[in-house]
């Protein structure tokens, strides 16, 4: 095998591929990159047994082949080379070297068989549609802080992406959940899309979605099975196994009949928390809502390092009201917001507090207070 290939195109394929890998594994060949070399492009592969990524990029393929390399060693490698050089990759099966070149640069990497690189089984998708990219990266990027850590609660580990009927008829959602906070996302439900299943996309999948979906406009080839799901562009195709749980009855969580409202500016409103949580104990981060007429008062009170306050004014027109949150969740919540203002609906200082945008209902959060 060898081919030449633009340093910039030959990066951007190489560290797509590479951020699949797991750095610490027990079966070498899963820290390699497969590289694929046909008529005149080349196929970069890596999987971590659980996703799979590929990258297509034109090249001038000079003889035809495979072969398997330490993909962060490369990624490492072509980085560090200058910028605009035309990088030149030969694989010698009976020497076992990949050899990259570069002007006066030379290296000669060790590689594995091809012949023991794992391809992930393909699947028969249940549902094919496609999706704009700026709708999915909107699902997927307002739900995703939610997801839990806790890998007790492993359903929980990932985004729920299925359809589901709202008020003005079926949508595609994304939720996330930690039990802490909800995060519930709907897009208009695609052509082709009716009849998925509802699956589970694991935390590392959506992570690494996120490189598909830079461009607005770019058109995504959604594939969904009850094990797998695969996001495709013309040059990456992203296949992971889904999580192999039940998602729990979101909706129970979600309170209907909360009646105090409080509208205030979403930037102002984070940037307010964020200045009285500095004050706040790392344990607790407990900062202090307190509602009065057109007025919120955020407070925070730390007997290790001090205390903060600062007033905003806002449209409240409901009784009195004192609610404790977690800083970080406040925060998190505050910075989904894209409309100017943020719309928190309360019932009492124990119950859950939902949060939406204005006065659209596509996107609505749920966070549980705490005792302060």
């Amino acid at each position: 095998m060898k081919f030449s290939m633009e340093r910039a195109t030959l990066l951007k394929a190489v560290s797509q591929a590479q951020s699949v890998v797991e750095r610490r594994n027990t079966i070498p060949i899963l820290a390699n990159v497969l590289i694929e070399a046909e008529g005149s492009t080349v196929q970069f592969r890596a999987t971590d047994l659980d996703i799979e990524v590929v990258d297509k990029a034109p090249a001038q393929v000079e003889r035809a082949g495979a072969g398997t390399v330490s993909a962060v060693l490369l990624h490492e490698i072509i980085r560090k080379l200058p910028d605009g050089s035309l990088v030149t990759l030969t694989e010698d099966g009976t020497a076992g070297r990949l050899t990259v070149e570069a002007g006066r640069s030379n290296f000669s990497l060790a590689t594995l068989p091809r012949e023991d690189f794992p391809v992930m089984a393909s699947s028969e998708y249940s549902a094919n549609f496609t999706a704009k990219a700026a709708v999915l990266r909107r699902l997927f990027d307002k739900s995703k802080f939610a997801i839990s850590t806790e890998e007790t609660r492993y359903y929980l580990n990932g985004v729920y992406m299925h359809i589901a009927e709202a008020e003005d008829g079926r949508v595609l959602r994304c939720v996330a959940t930690d039990g802490h906070r909800l995060a519930r996302i709907d897009a208009e439900v695609p052509q082709g899309a009716e009849d998925m299943p509802g699956v589970i996309v694991p935390r590392k999948t959506v992570n690494e979605l996120r490189k598909l979906l830079e461009d607005d406009d770019m058109d995504i080839a959604v594939s969904v099975s009850e094990t797998k799901v695969r996001f495709a562009t013309p040059e990456i195709t992203l296949t992971s196994k889904v999580i192999d749980g039940t998602f729990p009855d979101y909706s129970r969580v979600i309170p209907q009949n909360n009646a105090r409202r409080l509208e205030v500016d979403a930037a102002e409103f984070a940037r307010a928390v964020d200045r009285v949580a500095t004050v706040s104990s790392e344990r607790s981060r407990a900062v202090k809502l307190q509602l009065d007429e057109d007025r919120l008062v955020l407070s925070v009170n730390a007997p290790d390092s001090g205390a903060a306050e600062e007033e905003l004014a806002v449209a409240y027109g409901d009784e009195r009201l004192e609610i404790g949150f977690n800083a970080k969740y406040l925060l998190e919540i505050a910075n989904q917001v894209d409309r100017e203002n943020a719309v928190f609906l309360f019932n009492s200082s124990g119950d859950p507090t939902l949060m939406r945008e204005g006065t659209d209902t596509s996107a609505v959060y749920v966070v549980m207070p705490m005792r302060v």
